[in-house]
């Protein structure tokens, strides 16, 4: 129901119980008889100020709400590690010959949220949601973040003329002690939320593979290394993580 209806409909009833006709209400607010009609069915939009005008002369209270949608993630350009990471993912799928569309808006009146990046293959069909992030600090919001990716990902990849045949999310962390410690933590929580691998999403970019179920893998925005995505060490890695933490990929960024 629009406002102007709800409004309207208001009108109607406070002025009916006031025993009030539309024409003295319409002379109480310098307007006409008519156009007092057309308020109360709901055919014409009314100013802001002749609704504080009406409301006075019925009485009535005036609220006004505005509820902002959910925001499920935000842009994050002032996040410079989280810039680094997103570039080096997406400069390894394009030169792997993927398309890549940076911060992708997926929105639906009532909630917003942007995809990280979106890739896709034209020659596979394949259309990758990859969420980057360089800390865990919230698994809740994360899955509340890949469940709404998922259910608007194929709309947004159509709005870039991709037409997706199959469509896997990936989560790709920055390569830090830190992270590492809370896929450890709550390993039970990502081997059911990420049962793929490092290994197989290689594969999958290399197209030796195609996608079947999400995965998870870490990534050192400064690695110049083939497999650049890095196990975890639930998937069995010894070598040690670049970074310790956010500060530190941070602190050897800016040098």
């Amino acid at each position: 129901m629009t406002i102007r209806i709800t409004f309207g409909r208001a009108c109607r009833e406070t002025r009916l119980r006031l025993d009030i006709t539309q024409q003295d209400l319409a002379d109480a607010v310098g307007v006409s008889r008519g156009y007092i009609g057309r308020v109360e069915l709901g055919q014409v939009n009314v100013t802001i100020d002749l609704i504080e005008r009406i409301a006075e002369r019925l009485g009535q209270r005036l609220e006004f709400a505005v509820a902002p949608p959910t925001f499920l993630s935000t842009t994050r350009s002032h996040d410079r590690v989280h810039a680094w990471c997103v570039e080096a993912v997406a400069r390894r799928l394009l030169r792997a010959g993927w398309r890549v569309a940076r911060e992708v808006d997926v929105a639906d009146g009532r909630g917003h949220a942007w995809i990280d990046l979106l890739a896709f293959d034209p020659e596979t069909g394949t259309l990758l949601v990859i969420e980057i992030k360089t800390r865990l600090d919230d698994l809740g919001g994360l899955q509340r973040q890949i469940g709404w990716y998922e259910r608007y990902a194929a709309a947004a990849a159509q709005r870039l003329g991709w037409r997706a045949q199959r469509t896997a999310t990936w989560l790709v962390a920055l390569g830090s002690d830190e992270v590492e410690e809370v896929i450890r933590r709550e390993r039970l929580l990502f081997d059911g939320l990420f049962p793929g691998r490092a290994g197989h999403m290689l594969d999958v970019i290399e197209r030796q593979a195609l996608p079947t179920t999400r995965a998870v893998a870490l990534v050192d925005p400064a690695s110049k290394r083939r497999a650049w995505l890095i196990r975890t060490r639930l998937d069995g890695r010894r070598s040690t993580l670049s970074y310790r933490g956010y500060a530190d990929a941070a602190r050897r960024h800016r040098s």
